[in-house]
């Protein structure tokens, strides 16, 4: 068994050099600002001719994790724009003002949504994390969620990553590991079922957004995670 590993590409150049290195997916974002935006469509088609690989797109327009009517038809819109560009899925979550998933407008955003799609690190800003949970089996076609497990990194969040990935087999199969992951991360995340794992700017020199994506780095990853998750015992 080998896992998945998602990387992060803000341009042509990433997505050519996280294909080199041997990701599995891409996700596309148009900034890093306020941790992800939408990219313009252009730039989304570009990506699309660039790779073979999928490329699920950030669905999001400003900072936070609520949105309005108006915002709900540009994110309509978008979603269609991506999908018919070629889009595997897109990223995508909000919360109401009681910081709980915020299923009508999922519901409104998603509409008959026939293909899978990336509930977005917004499960980490939920205060009760349980009920957060439970709500995302309410929402369709959901096959992964991004998750630290914390609001901060994995770093802090992965003790919660494991006991929910060891307890709940829901979780444990939907469950994208990201956000400040680190290698050392990956072994643990792995026995407790995890297969999934999403990295950004621990692929590129220094870690910093401004370099491009490194394919030995890439490639570095992809080792590690296809040792963990074949050391890892099985899960059903």
């Amino acid at each position: 068994m080998t896992g998945l590993l998602e990387v992060i590409a803000l341009h042509v150049a990433d997505a050519k050099r996280a294909t080199d290195g041997g990701a599995d997916r891409i996700e596309l974002v148009g900034t890093m600002d306020d941790d992800g935006l939408s990219p313009e469509p252009a730039l989304v088609g570009q990506v699309l001719r660039a790779t073979t690989l999928p490329v699920r797109v950030m669905l999001r327009l400003r900072g936070g994790f609520a949105t309005d009517a108006a915002e709900i038809v540009r994110l309509k819109g978008l979603l269609r724009t991506y999908r018919d560009l070629g889009a595997d899925g897109v990223v995508v979550g909000f919360l109401n003002a009681d910081t709980e998933v915020d299923l009508p407008v999922m519901r409104e955003v998603l509409g008959e949504i026939d293909f899978g799609w990336t509930f977005h690190r917004a499960i980490d800003s939920c205060i009760w994390t349980d009920r957060a949970w439970r709500a995302l089996r309410d929402l369709p076609k959901l096959d992964q969620v991004l998750t630290a497990g914390s609001a901060r990194t994995v770093a802090e969040g992965l003790d919660e990553l494991v006991a929910r990935a060891r307890q709940d087999p829901f979780a444990r199969k939907l469950i994208m590991a990201g956000g400040g992951l680190q290698a050392e991360h990956v072994p643990w995340l792995a026995r407790a079922g995890v297969t999934a794992f999403h990295v950004g700017s621990s692929v590129r020199p220094t870690g910093s957004w401004k370099a491009y994506i490194d394919p030995e780095l890439v490639a570095t990853w992809r080792r590690l995670v296809d040792d963990a998750t074949s050391r890892a015992p099985q899960r059903s």
